[in-house]
């Protein structure tokens, strides 16, 4: 059986190495295609058995093309780039690797966090976090390392997740919230963990930002999708103390920057991942899922069920 590895955006070397152990170990073949263009995928893909993906869009098109796929595994959490229903009129498996990158992404949430509150370093006097609260949206494997970097911080933590027990918070020392309005109401700082979908797109907005309490600030580490941005824009300009930071930039970052330069942080790039060990950890567990479902059916992270 052959496994493509195909990524605009490579892995580094050292896990590149390793995702090709995996795969030897297991007797099969990978095709490893970096740096490759939408043609490129759709050539490879026509004749090899898993595809394992970064960031790359998976579309109609890519899965049609692929007559003999069987599994695609998405190197991350997030898998709002594959299309799901397409792969599974196809009888596709597509799983994602849940936990490989939360560490590296609830550490840039407090990179970004910490710069705002030392007003990006500026010289000028800033704030601690000790005794602030901080609302999580979304308590899955990030959010649940978010709570625990807070802790270290000597926060109050509080998380909003329907899908997540009241205990399964408490145990871990956070204060369960079960409506969004005070989750944005009742914290000093917000960090989004949801995924994009048709209920959660634009729903970050004027409202919900405007009821932060002085000096809030909005961490996004999410999708770009779920924010609204003309409603944000708005809540920035009518509110001079509130702060948005993002590992995505906005459709219209330039006006963010323009208007708001010293409220505002995005990073070139989502790189909420981009860490040597996500890195290796997501690449080599996607290389194992993939190794997994086509010897023997394993699919624990499917998400197209």
């Amino acid at each position: 059986m052959k496994i493509l590895v195909f990524t605009e955006k490579p892995f580094a070397p050292a896990a590149v190495k390793a995702i090709q152990n995996v795969i030897d170990a297991a007797g099969e073949d990978m095709v490893l295609l970096e740096r490759g263009t939408r043609e490129d995928l759709l050539k490879a893909v026509a004749d090899v058995d898993g595809l394992i993906v970064r960031s790359d869009i998976v579309d109609a098109e890519v899965i049609q093309a692929g007559k003999n796929l069987k599994v695609i595994v998405r190197a991350g959490a997030g898998y709002d780039n594959i299309d799901l229903k397409a792969a599974t009129e196809h009888g596709i498996c597509v799983m994602n690797t849940p936990g490989q990158n939360s560490n590296a992404v609830a550490e840039l949430v407090f990179g970004m966090i910490v710069m705002m509150c030392r007003n990006k370093y500026n010289g000028t006097s800033g704030s601690e976090l000790k005794g602030k609260s901080l609302g999580i949206y979304a308590f899955g494997q990030v959010g649940r390392n978010v709570a625990r970097i807070a802790a270290g911080f000597g926060m109050e933590i509080k998380a909003l997740d329907l899908f997540v027990p009241d205990e399964v918070m408490i145990q871990q020392g956070v204060t369960p919230v079960h409506e969004v309005k005070a989750l944005f109401s009742e914290n000093d700082f917000v960090s989004l963990h949801i995924p994009a979908t048709p209920e959660t797109k634009n729903s970050i907005g004027y409202d919900l930002v405007m009821s932060m309490p002085k000096n809030g600030v909005l961490v996004n580490t999410a999708r770009k999708e779920v924010i609204d941005e003309d409603g944000l824009l708005k809540a920035l300009e009518q509110r001079p103390d509130l702060r948005y930071v993002s590992d995505i930039k906005p459709a219209n970052w330039e006006e963010f920057e323009k208007r708001f330069a010293d409220r505002v942080f995005f990073t070139p790039k989502k790189m909420g991942a981009q860490t040597a060990e996500a890195n290796f950890n997501a690449g080599v567990a996607a290389a194992e899922q993939a190794i997994a479902y086509l010897r023997d059916g394993w699919n624990k992270y499917q998400v197209n069920k």
